[in-house]
């Protein structure tokens, strides 16, 4: 059954729609990401505009990122403190991405962009991120100890003004680092269309130090409050969220996050980070492609922009 979608001017097929929703929001759930990075691209291959594909995402990614706080706020694993100091950066990074965003699709340059911003992005996070999980689990099969962690306090975190105390991360550090990461992750909500969490899981982890216990949950908690804001702030500045697109993938999203949040605790932490690095690897590898090969269509004609 196919429907037409007003703001992206194309049509698409419904039931399609709603099951991508449903597993993009069980991925959400499982890996403590929005899964914005995974759904915008596919939205791309359908034919949908990716400034119409970007700014619609923010509705989704928040919708299955609530159903998934939901779920873990249950099992008590998630830092609202820290989620509340992440997403005041975020919405600051939310309108000046919208605001760059804005200019980007003014000078014409906005699909570049996003479709470079993938693959760089991506490919990155995703090569560390698989480097370290492979080795990781690696070490436990052959029964090998796991390497001595560094210093849990570095002097750069803990010497920084403005400290505030998080009891749920049992940390003392300063608010700049996390609002700094809220920000970064902002912007990246604009330009991608995404969550953030594939940059914040590992920033939570490797830089905060927080404990895994709550690095998912609060992740998802900061999610929230950032692509809401990016949401209304593309549909005010730059009118390109598409109600009905959103709607439909909202109803699978929701729903499928649930399932994906409850999966969670049946895999080791090593082995879902190494699934997410592979998924996060192809996505931006087949999204950077396009930049390279040459369009079927070099030439096509563009609605008019405000």
């Amino acid at each position: 059954m196919d429907i037409y979608l007003p703001i992206a001017e194309v049509s698409v097929n419904a039931p399609l729609l709603v099951a991508l929703g449903a597993l993009v929001g069980f991925i959400s759930g499982l890996f403590g990401i929005g899964g914005g990075f995974l759904m915008t691209p596919v939205l791309v291959f359908l034919g949908i505009p990716p400034a119409v594909a970007v700014s619609s995402m923010a509705n989704h990614v928040a919708a299955s990122s609530m159903s998934s706080v939901v779920a873990y706020g249950r099992k008590r694993a998630v830092d609202f403190r820290m989620g509340g100091v992440l997403a005041a950066g975020g919405v600051v990074g939310a309108l000046v991405g919208v605001e760059l965003f804005r200019w980007l699709r003014l000078v014409g340059q906005a699909d570049l962009v996003v479709s470079v911003s993938y693959l760089i992005f991506l490919s990155v996070i995703g090569g560390l991120m698989l480097t370290e999980s492979l080795g990781a689990v690696l070490r436990r099969r052959r029964g090998e100890p796991p390497p001595p962690r560094r210093d849990r306090r570095p002097p750069w975190l803990y010497g920084l003004p403005l400290k505030m105390r998080f009891p749920s991360s049992r940390l003392y550090i300063s608010a700049i680092p996390p609002l700094a990461l809220g920000a970064f992750v902002g912007v990246l909500s604009a330009i991608m269309g995404v969550g953030g969490g594939f940059v914040l899981v590992p920033a939570m982890v490797y830089i905060l130090r927080m404990p895994a216990r709550v690095v998912v949950g609060t992740s998802l908690f900061q999610i929230i409050i950032t692509t809401a804001m990016t949401g209304v702030l593309q549909a005010g500045r730059n009118q390109t969220v598409d109600i009905v697109l959103a709607t439909l993938l909202l109803a699978g999203g929701v729903l499928g996050a649930q399932y994906g949040a409850r999966a969670s605790s049946r895999f080791r932490a090593e082995e879902l980070r190494a699934i997410l690095a592979l998924i996060v690897l192809l996505v931006g590898l087949r999204m950077g492609l396009g930049v390279f090969v040459e369009p079927d269509e070099p030439f096509i004609l563009m609605s008019g922009m405000g």
